[in-house]
């Protein structure tokens, strides 16, 4: 049985890659849809660090950004957290409806609404890719977005799920258009007994 995040091997972290191959594409499909046009994406990179080293992985601890929330529940439970530096989030509202970029230090309804679409996207991509991999039955919640500095929206769930003592899995890509592209951090937290029961149901020995 796996106690914590740090007990993962490599065949358990080959899955878990699989799984984020399986769910960007999803999410690139979807977005292409969405914008009318090609995106491509990156190969996934999926990391499992420590909650210092995944904090620096995206910016600073003190840095402003946006988290985007889905949690699901059901067979397994858990939050897939999709996070934003400040600057990159008002790079997708330009990307998603055409708002222009600006140098101001808000962002309005509109802009957080279509945010929200963007991390939905992401986060029912990964989970739809958990979900048709193992046949396992959950329910995702609808979105909801925190602005803050970047080491307090990562605390939060941290602390949810005891993982500041233990590690965090987090997949990194890079999504492009013809003309822009977008560095994507998504991290996903599930407790011990789901993570187990994902990793039974892909046939791996726990």
């Amino acid at each position: 049985m796996i106690n914590s995040y740090n007990e993962l091997q490599d065949s358990h972290i080959d899955v878990l890659r699989e799984i984020g191959n399986i769910g960007a594409g999803n999410a690139a499909t979807s977005l292409s849809v969405l914008l009318d046009e090609s995106v491509t994406i990156s190969i996934p990179n999926v990391k499992v660090e420590g909650y210092d080293n995944v904090v620096r992985a995206i910016g600073e601890p003190e840095d402003l950004a946006i988290a985007i929330l889905v949690n699901f529940h059901g067979d397994v439970r858990g939050t897939v957290l999709f996070i934003l530096p400040f600057e990159d989030a008002k790079l997708i509202t330009q990307m998603l409806v055409g708002i222009e970029k600006t140098d101001d230090h808000f962002l309005s309804e509109m802009k957080i609404s279509t945010i929200k679409e963007f991390g939905n996207i992401l986060g029912s991509s990964y989970l739809g890719s958990i979900a048709s991999l193992t046949g396992l039955n959950f329910d995702i919640s609808v979105p909801y977005a925190a602005i803050d500095m970047l080491g307090a929206l990562l605390a939060a769930p941290v602390i949810e799920f005891g993982a500041f003592d233990s590690k965090i899995m987090f997949i990194e890509e890079t999504f492009s258009t013809e003309e822009r592209k977008l560095n994507s951090h998504v991290i996903l937290f599930a407790d011990m007994p789901s993570l187990n029961k994902i990793m039974t149901r892909l046939g791996l020995e726990i």
